[in-house]
């Protein structure tokens, strides 16, 4: 290719397709959003104000994560590549696998989790299920693009242990498994550098450690130098700019400041795409809509998560009369707002729905707020009235368009006041209430204790009355499990009062503590925690194994875990197994327990079932940032079973070993206590010591002829002092000795420091 041919293909043509090259034969393809659903705009030169072709409007991607359930994830993946064949949709936009840091995310009913092993999974079986078909995917955002607000100028600050360990996890499993076609890079920048022209992310991190061989797009309009993106390893720009980055990227490769190597690298990327879509095209595919309706509904029953059952209130018994109130009955907040937004091919509601199953002669209905969640006296008096009338008041609830979406975070987790006012003042006159809750993520439930039931319905897409209608009514048992912590107040949250960052910068300070791994530590009761749903059965877990109670980390490649459990009850149900790794007495501060493997099964009344899990090396380590890798420590790790982060009943323990890390190089800024942490520097830890005076401290043969009074005053002496020494830069220790040690003797010893290190 000419170099004008080679810059022509780095950028789209318009909104959404590719430019092809025609003298070699290369045709455009077409990219669209998703990530619930397809939405194909009608018009490659529009953002989407026409409108979009009718497809099926799945859940979104936190009720998907709620289902645990990677085979489900794999079919609806599969279902969208089928939809995206047919409409000649060849790169499907998402999933989207952003961590959700805080509640407040206004885009977090896009994302899967607060956990990465939890959303990298579900990522890989999406991403599975689509290239199946045929229709690449493009695995979104890349990376730590946690807010809305102010998205395309906030820099995320964050050190490289919480980037390793919590922001990149999830992007590594759904890269290394499922093999995207396409990364797509976020707006925001990543400690200053924008993710879009972030070398270290696209290519040290992305291709180098990763080995992804794919191409890297740009969030639509998150380019913000395109010759620096392009070397950097950007290779696609969304949507087309025409000839103004063109022609930069001319002037770069004519002027020397951008490689042809670096231009060739990824006008290759984006023709091998071309070329692989044109390859997987199916001209005569069609989808079955019912079917995909029927798996939008199964999918979102899955996701339901039963939060609350006092007396067995639900399932709804075949003879109680029933209120239904609120507005989402009949017009549900059914997916999010934003460049997600799909026209579904049909739509359902719960009202229709729990008619069909139940008939009309034993509903009622009272509207009780309009469409921004707002009520009056007379709206709450004529709920109130349905409700005195009926068994059981179900309440639909949640949070209104407006509390949520792309491009602005919340402003609390607060549900609107009318809503909270309806649930009070029924709840107030009918003892049997069942709230169900229509939102993308966490909400506040002030009122929880005084209603019976709450059922999390998310947002379950164009099937989600039907899938609510089952949970009710006892035809599909609830077995979702919450994939983020519920808490019970804002102030509660990890990144509590600073989210979202303002003035240019979102200072992660809460550092690897997301989500329930800062619940632990801080020993906070939310209102529910992650991994939590019940069912309208019961669960035992009865029994644990590991394949050995001694794992050397070096060596040996995998240590099995086995956990038995069954069903006690009386119905069919299914359970989601969840493991977790904690470390009895770590080195740096860990989380107390962290999600390391998952598997939902189903089990029939009495029924008993195995369930097994390989560990590996990875799963017992955390990410040394001095030396940029992953370190394993010498200790004992326990594995512990059970039904959510708070309920883990099952209890394995079993040795690690590792050989000793490689440890950073010491200097003349080095403490001077790291001198006795690395090989071949306790001898010249001891000379340190000596130089400041203090050589006499480091015996205690003394204390044989000390009383204990005597022996209890020189130990704190000791204490104290080897702790303002051990703290002191190496350095220092030449001007505190007087010149006792030298610099010279210092740069000496660094040297032989540096030789006797086992690297």
């Amino acid at each position: 290719m000419t170099i004008e041919e080679q810059a022509l293909l780095l950028s789209g043509d318009g909104w959404w397709a590719t430019h092809g090259v025609e003298r070699l034969g290369l045709p455009p393809i077409a990219l669209s959003d998703g990530p619930h659903g397809l939405r194909k705009v009608r018009r490659n030169d529009s953002a989407g104000a026409e409108g979009s072709v009718p497809s099926t409007c799945f859940p979104t991607a936190s009720a998907l994560a709620a289902t645990w359930n990677v085979d489900l994830l794999r079919e609806v993946g599969a279902a969208l590549g089928r939809e995206a064949q047919a409409v000649d949709v060849q790169v499907l936009l998402g999933p989207g696998i952003n961590i959700k840091r805080s509640p407040l995310g206004g885009r977090n009913f896009e994302y899967f989790s607060e956990d990465p092993v939890l959303a990298g999974r579900a990522a890989a079986a999406y991403i599975e299920g689509v290239q199946g078909e045929g229709v690449g995917t493009s695995l979104k955002h890349f990376a730590v693009n946690s807010q809305e607000d102010e998205r395309m100028a906030t820099s995320s600050d964050l050190d490289l242990r919480t980037l390793h360990e919590i922001y990149l996890p999830a992007f590594e499993i759904a890269v290394t498994e499922a093999r995207p076609w396409t990364i797509m890079s976020s707006y925001n920048l990543v400690n200053g550098t924008y993710a879009s022209e972030n070398a270290y992310l696209l290519t040290d991190v992305l291709r180098r450690d990763w080995g992804f061989d794919g191409l890297v797009v740009s969030d639509w309009g998150g380019i913000n130098d395109r010759v620096a993106g392009v070397a950097a390893g950007n290779d696609l720009e969304m949507p087309g700019s025409g000839d103004y980055n063109r022609k930069k990227i001319i002037a770069a490769v004519e002027e020397g400041r951008l490689s042809k190597p670096a231009l060739a690298r990824a006008a290759t990327e984006v023709a091998a795409l071309i070329l692989r879509a044109v390859a997987g095209r199916r001209p005569d595919a069609t989808f079955d809509v019912e079917a995909h309706h029927a798996l939008a509904r199964r999918a979102g029953a899955e996701a339901i998560v039963l939060l609350k059952n006092d007396d067995h209130v639900l399932p709804i018994a075949s003879d109680k009369q029933v209120a239904l109130i609120g507005a989402f009955a009949t017009t549900p907040r059914y997916q999010g707002a934003g460049s997600s937004m799909v026209n579904p091919t049909q739509s359902s509601n719960a009202a229709d729905e729990l008619a069909a199953i139940v008939g009309d002669a034993r509903l009622s209905y009272a509207s009780g707020y309009d469409a921004e969640g707002e009520t009056t006296d007379a709206l709450v008096a004529e709920a109130v009235q349905r409700a005195e009338g009926a068994d059981l008041a179900v309440i639909f609830a949640g949070l209104p368009d407006s509390y949520e979406s792309e491009g602005f975070d919340r402003r609390s987790i607060d549900m609107p006041p009318g809503h909270v006012r309806l649930i009070e003042a029924v709840s107030a006159r009918q003892p049997n209430v069942v709230v169900v809750l229509l939102n993308g993520s966490a909400v506040s439930m002030p009122w929880a204790s005084r209603v019976k039931g709450i059922v999390e319905a998310w947002l379950g897409g164009q099937a989600g009355g039907g899938a609510i209608a089952d949970v009710l009514t006892g035809r599909a048992n609830p077995s979702g499990k919450l994939a983020e912590t519920f808490p019970a107040s804002l102030e509660q949250t990890p990144t509590f009062p600073n989210f979202p960052g303002r003035a240019g910068h979102a200072v992660y300070g809460e550092g690897v503590f997301v989500g329930y791994r800062y619940y632990d530590a801080k020993r906070i009761e939310p209102l529910f925690p992650f991994g939590f749903g019940l069912s309208y059965t019961q669960f035992a877990y009865e029994a644990i194994r590991t394949s050995t109670m001694r794992f050397d980390a070096d060596r040996d490649g995998a240590v099995t875990v086995e956990v038995d459990v069954r069903n006690i009850g009386k119905v069919a149900g299914k359970e989601v197994v969840q493991l977790y790794a904690h470390e009895r007495a770590p080195v740096v501060a860990r989380p107390v327990n962290e999600l390391r493997a998952f598997k939902k099964v189903a089990l029939e009344p009495g029924e008993q079932k195995t369930v097994r899990f390989t560990l590996s090396r990875r799963d017992f380590a955390y990410y040394d940032a001095a030396q940029e890798a992953w370190a394993v420590r010498t200790g004992t790790f326990e594995v512990r079973a059970g039904g959510s982060s708070r309920d883990l009943p099952l209890v394995a323990a079993i040795d690690v070993s590792a050989a000793q890390t490689r440890t950073k190089p010491l200097s003349r800024r080095s403490l001077v206590g790291e001198f006795k942490r690395v090989p071949g520097g306790e001898a010249l830890y001891v000379e340190l010591v000596r130089a400041l005076g203090f050589g006499a401290l480091l015996s205690t043969d003394d204390e044989a002829s000390m009383t204990p009074d005597e022996i209890v005053a020189i130990r704190k002496a000791r204490m104290a002092t080897f702790a303002f020494i051990d703290d002191m830069p190496a350095i220092k220790v030449c001007a505190f000795s007087h010149g006792a040690l030298s610099e010279a003797r210092l740069d000496a010893m660094l040297e032989l420091a540096r030789k006797g290190l086992a690297i």
